[in-house]
């Protein structure tokens, strides 16, 4: 698991070392204490991951509906305004 917390990049990054395939509708929960990474810091820890695969209902669900919710995620601005 990597976890980033720089001005050029702020992500969580999580790659399966036992080569498992993670499908659509499926979860992945990572095991272990909350990681807060201070501004500037990048974190690399090993940790165990468990998957719970989605039913065959929920794999069609999440692909028919995906991209719906993918623009969500997209609506977002950025302003110069301070709030008070």
């Amino acid at each position: 698991m990597t976890i980033s917390h720089r001005f050029e990049e702020l992500s969580a990054h999580v790659r399966l070392d036992n080569g498992a395939v993670i499908y659509p509708g499926d979860t992945v929960q990572v095991q272990g204490p909350e990681i807060m990474a201070a501004f500037g810091e990048l974190i690399e820890e090993k940790r165990t991951a468990v998957i719970t695969r989605a039913s065959k209902l929920e794999q069609l669900w999440t692909r028919a509906t995906g991209d719906f919710e993918f623009m969500e995620l997209c609506e977002f601005s950025f302003s110069d305004e301070v709030l008070s």
